[in-house]
């Protein structure tokens, strides 16, 4: 997989980055298209700003298509990937950013909450990374997002999202495999702390999280954005059913 131009290592493929209206999937969307990318997200609320950010992918020269598509609903996930071939007039790289955090003792826990952090976090990767392999080229990319505390769980209340990226491991090992024999990368990108209106630097957990850091700062999402984009270039031909993990030395 390789672009035209050094400058421009994206230059002709399409992306689809879910849940891309705000934070770091935005960034993400942004540092693709700036790669030279075409680039269509999906969110679920906020239809002005997904549109924003479209707006800016577009300001880039390149495409850009916001979809509504709720990731807890598995035919909207479908339907979203067949969009972005419709619109783009193709798809090389699969971006799964969606996801939601429902914290919560174990005990407190109830089974929407169950059922929504697995709908989301867990099925609707699935459900995307199948409907995108059927149009993916030799030599596409999937990478999802996942969370350092897939690894190290450093506090308590998090069990069930804990879970819910710990199985998305298992899933881009075996997606690897299935889907090597045509040459696509599957990876997976942990990010630990990370400055978004979700999880502020100045919010009321910071204290707690900096003092668990090696680094003792947040990422920010560019941060997080320039590793997906090293997986997504002409780079990372090489590299599948692998982990890595941004997370200023939470898990160190």
């Amino acid at each position: 997989m390789s672009g035209t131009d050094a400058s421009l290592p994206l230059l002709g493929k399409r992306a689809l980055v879910t849940g891309a209206s705000r934070g770091i999937g935005a960034a993400i969307a942004l540092r693709l298209a700036r790669d030279g990318a075409d680039v269509a997200i999906t969110y679920s609320a906020s239809p002005d700003k997904a549109e924003a950010v479209a707006e800016q992918i577009r300001g880039l020269g390149r495409v850009g298509v916001a979809i509504r598509a709720d990731a807890a609903d598995a035919a909207q996930v479908k339907a979203s990937v067949e969009e972005t071939v419709e619109r783009l007039g193709g798809l090389d790289i699969l971006v799964n950013n969606a996801g939601i955090a429902r914290g919560g003792h174990i005990s407190e826990m109830t089974l929407e909450d169950i059922d929504a952090t697995l709908a989301v976090n867990v099925r609707a990767v699935v459900i995307a990374s199948q409907a995108a392999a059927t149009h993916l080229p030799d030599g596409g990319r999937i990478i999802s997002i996942g969370s350092c505390l897939a690894e190290r769980v450093t506090f308590d209340g998090i069990s069930v999202y804990a879970m819910s990226k710990s199985a998305l491991i298992g899933f881009t090992k075996g997606l690897a495999r299935d889907l090597g024999p045509r040459s696509i990368n599957v990876n997976i990108v942990h990010p630990g702390p990370v400055d978004t209106d979700m999880n502020p630097s100045d919010g009321p957990q910071a204290p707690s999280m900096l003092a668990g850091m090696a680094i003792k700062k947040y990422g920010a999402p560019e941060d997080i954005a320039g590793a997906v984009a090293w997986l997504a270039g002409p780079e990372g031909r090489y590299v599948t059913g692998a982990g890595f993990t941004l997370d200023g030395g939470v898990n160190a």
